[in-house]
C-alpha cells in the first residue's frame, strides 16, 4: 500500500506532495484517485491532462523502473510538476508505437510544456511541467 508523505510547505507559494509506491501495476488506481483528490480545483480538462501525466509517468516506472518509487506533485498557483523516482539507471526514452505500448511519453510531450530527467548514479526522476489555470469562482469571472 503507498505511503502518503506530509504536505512540505517550501514557501508560501509552493507545495511539494509525494507518494511513495509499492511494486505492483495495481497501485495505479491508488496514484490515480490520490492525484485526482489533491488536483480537484482544476478546469476538468487541465485536470485529466494531469492526471494522464501522472499516470503515464508512474506507469512507466512501474513497469521499467525498480523500486523503491516515489511519485511527487510539486505545485504552485498556475504550474504543476510531476516527478517520479525509480532506481534504474538506464534512461527513460520514447520507443516506437506499437499494440504494446509506445505511446506515454509521446503523451506526456504533447500534454505537458515541458518534461526530462534527471540521472543518477542510483536512478533517476523523470519529470514533466504543466501551465495551470485555476476555474474562476462562481459569480466572479475571470
Amino acid at each position: 500500500m503507498p505511503i502518503e508523505q506530509q504536505t512540505t510547505e517550501l514557501d508560501d507559494s509552493l507545495r511539494v506532495i509525494a507518494l511513495e509506491l509499492a511494486d505492483d501495476l495495481a497501485e495505479l488506481a491508488r496514484v490515480r484517485s490520490w492525484a485526482d483528490r489533491l488536483l480537484q480545483d482544476l478546469p476538468e480538462g487541465q485536470r485529466v491532462d494531469a492526471l494522464m501525466v501522472v499516470d503515464e509517468l508512474a506507469s512507466n516506472a512501474l513497469r521499467h523502473g525498480k523500486p523503491p518509487r516515489q511519485v511527487r506533485l510539486l505545485r504552485k498557483r498556475d504550474w504543476l510538476s510531476v516527478e517520479v523516482d525509480d532506481t534504474c539507471i538506464d534512461p527513460a526514452c520514447p520507443r516506437p508505437p506499437s499494440s504494446d505500448g509506445g505511446h506515454g511519453l509521446k503523451l506526456v510531450a504533447a500534454t505537458s510544456v515541458a518534461w526530462g530527467q534527471w540521472q543518477r548514479p542510483t536512478g533517476k526522476t523523470v519529470w514533466a511541467e504543466i501551465h495551470l489555470t485555476r476555474a474562476p469562482e462562481p459569480g466572479h469571472p475571470r
